[in-house]
């Protein structure tokens, strides 16, 4: 048999913050999607303390694939293994590990090394492949290091929150509502514009023009839609935000309530840093930015789960 194609490649780089706060960012793979720009979302599916398996969707050349991962967390090592298999390449599994090392009480060095089996990839498929393993690790490297070198202000930066309102009406209703994201130029004030594209079922690339934007701007988003019907779930997160915005993911979510539904609208949001004072004015703290994006998106979101329980109701009137 003919020896397996494998790329190897390792990359490292000095970070200027706390070991402990670099491991603790590659650990928590739920909030990679604020951090990670090509991550949409990331779902874990078991987790012993030690062993977890991810089902991940991330963003490439304009499409959004979905993956599981492995992995194995080290704590004490400080390492991260994993194993990503690609759905689209059964067989052809991507292995490597993470591994943080303290240089000081504030500095830290940080490694990925990966590996791939290009075994059965068509040449050209293969020299494509081997590019983009060249510039991957540089390019996560570099925005883990991008992160955890504001430590000291994450608190600050990250933060989450969530409105909810309860319809007495059908879930199905309401779910249909959120989904139809297409049809929220005529039902919802705040949207001007949509464009939705679903090549995949479930699967919405959304550009949306929003005037309920810092100033009463009209901002263009453009945003992953992975939705879920069985399990009453809308997952989003904005490839391209406001000013404001360094990263804007979200839920919309069903919770069964008695003889209706509580819908939920729930944001996680990191502040541009730089862009504060830029768009809110000479001054501004992180304070005042959090309080403002918490009344902006909050606003949005209110109003959109208000029409959505009307439409419900609305419907249910009808019917009777």
């Amino acid at each position: 048999m003919p020896s397996q194609r494998v790329h190897a490649s390792e990359r490292t780089a000095w970070v200027a913050a706390p070991a402990g706060v670099v491991y603790g960012l590659l650990a928590d793979a739920v909030r990679w999607p604020l951090l990670l720009p090509s991550h949409v979302h990331v779902e874990r599916m078991d987790f012993d303390g030690v062993r977890e398996r991810l089902r991940v969707w991330d963003v490439r050349d304009g499409r959004v694939r979905s993956f599981h991962v492995r992995r194995v967390l080290d704590p004490h090592a400080r390492t991260v293994g994993f194993e990503q298999e690609d759905t689209a390449r059964p067989g052809v599994p991507t292995a490597g590990v993470w591994t943080v090392e303290a240089l000081g009480e504030t500095e830290s060095l940080l490694t990925l090394h990966q590996e791939r089996t290009l075994e059965g990839l068509p040449a050209a498929e293969s020299e494509r492949s081997r590019r983009e393993w060249e510039a991957e690790p540089a390019e996560r490297l570099a925005h883990v290091k991008g992160i955890a070198e504001r430590w000291e202000r994450l608190d600050q930066l990250l933060f989450s929150f969530e409105d909810s309102v309860r319809v007495d009406g059908p879930a199905e209703l309401v779910y249909d509502f959120l989904y139809r994201i297409g049809d929220w130029p005529e039902r919802v004030p705040h949207v001007e514009s949509v464009g939705v594209i679903e090549d995949v079922p479930g699967v919405q690339l959304a550009t949306v023009d929003t005037c309920a934007a810092p100033g009463g701007r009209t901002v263009t988003t453009r945003s992953v839609r992975l939705c879920f019907p069985s399990a009453a779930r809308i997952v989003d997160k904005e490839l391209t935000t406001s000013r404001l915005l360094a990263a804007h993911s979200g839920e919309w979510s069903l919770v069964p309530d008695g003889g209706g539904v509580r819908v939920v609208c729930a944001r996680r949001v990191m502040l541009r840093e730089e862009a504060v004072e830029e768009v809110l004015g000479a001054g501004t703290d992180l304070v005042e930015a959090r309080r403002y994006v918490r009344t902006w998106l909050g606003r949005a979101g209110t109003e959109t789960l208000r029409l959505a329980r009307w439409h419900a109701q609305s419907a249910v009137r009808r019917l009777r």
